[in-house]
């Protein structure tokens, strides 16, 4: 394998053009990641989008991509119902493969990409990268090493208001996310779901509600300003996770959080707290109980415990970039896809527990990345 990893971007959507998105900050991979090819069902889109970023071919379809470039990965960036069946063609056709998440829609699926790429010998990571992110890698750390004792629970808010739900409207039509087989579960409690369960390890079962809080939206802002959006999808998720030993985590994926103070996790554990990216705070605070002799309180270090600057300068590139750590260089995938695979069996068993009104027992299990 040479030293540079041929890409290949399948979909010209927000993921792949926004200023977080991945062509916009590939170039802080330079010399180590070539962007050679683009893909798009909409063929002017993908010329266009290959225009604005330099990128030397576009193609209307990703058979067209695979057949007429040389490449020896691919970044999937399509809408989250057809990611299967695109990662599917791309394993098959012998390419590296980094997906947006969740994986696929189904664990059927998930088991099936995961096999392929291990009987390929290729290498599959998966968004989200937030255990990339120092924060949360740091308070895995933390956690392991016993920081703030037994953990007996975590509040995880990985939530917005919406697609076209802001003040700004959404740049391409939003109506997708709100249909059935998108929805905030799989697009937002994903984040919350990976972090904590990058911290704490495997979930054992989940018990959740779930609903559909207005049954049309409408677009506010933007040039889909007044669109209305028949809701498929449950826009209200709020679950919990028992990781067992007594020690629980409450998540939301709803499409209804305009604005928050409250940090993005909370770990509470017997001998302490983890605070995550806190709005206008320090990006990872601790609090230790006995700090000192009769003391309770919250580290003051010289340093910042971890700083978010990764999120910041890489932006979604940092997938890409994760991807050319473990094909060029061997490096142990952090993003795994059987992480991705327990992530989306804990959306299905939310969907599942919240429609039955019992708890799910969950079967798969991975291993955490920064585990001892």
């Amino acid at each position: 394998m040479a030293n540079v990893l041929r890409v290949g971007i399948l979909g010209s959507g927000g993921i792949a053009t926004a200023p977080y998105g991945v062509l916009p900050n590939t170039h802080h991979y330079a010399g180590r990641v070539e962007v050679v090819a683009i893909a798009d069902p909409d063929l002017d889109l993908a010329r266009a989008t290959a225009t604005r970023f330099g990128v030397p071919a576009a193609h209307g379809s990703l058979e067209a991509m695979l057949d007429d470039t040389d490449l020896d990965a691919v970044v999937n960036l399509t809408p989250i119902p057809v990611h299967a069946e695109t990662s599917r063609l791309i394993l098959a056709r012998g390419k590296h493969l980094a997906v947006e998440k969740p994986l696929a829609a189904t664990l059927a699926e998930a088991d099936e990409l995961i096999a392929m790429a291990h009987a390929r010998d290729l290498a599959l990571v998966c968004a989200p990268p937030d255990m990339l992110h120092e924060p949360y890698a740091r308070a895995a750390t933390l956690v392991r090493d016993g920081a703030i004792g037994r953990v007996a629970f975590a509040r995880v808010r990985s939530s917005h208001a919406g697609p076209g739900g802001g003040p700004h409207g959404w740049p391409s039509d939003p109506s997708w996310f709100y249909r059935e087989g998108s929805g905030p579960l799989l697009d937002m409690g994903v984040y919350g779901i990976h972090q904590i369960t990058g911290i704490l390890g495997p979930a054992l079962r989940v018990a959740a509600f779930a609903g559909v809080t207005d049954a049309v939206r409408t677009v506010r802002g933007g040039p889909f300003e007044g669109l209305e959006m028949p809701v498929t999808a449950a826009d209200n998720c709020l679950f919990m996770l028992d990781f067992g030993d007594s020690a629980y985590a409450v998540v939301d994926g709803t499409f209804n959080v305009h604005a928050s103070r409250s940090p993005k996790l909370e770990i509470f554990g017997r001998q302490g707290v983890l605070s995550v990216l806190r709005p206008d705070g320090p990006d990872l605070e601790l609090y230790r109980a006995g700090i000192a002799p009769g003391v309770d309180g919250w580290v003051q270090p010289t340093e910042p415990l971890a700083r978010d600057t990764l999120r910041h300068t890489y932006g979604r590139a940092l997938l890409v970039g994760h991807l050319a750590d473990v094909v060029l260089d061997g490096a142990t995938p952090v993003l795994t896809a059987e992480h991705a695979r327990h992530a989306l069996e804990i959306m299905t068993a939310v969907t599942v527990s919240a429609r039955e009104r019992r708890f799910v027992d969950l079967t798969t299990t991975f291993r955490p990345p920064y585990a001892s």
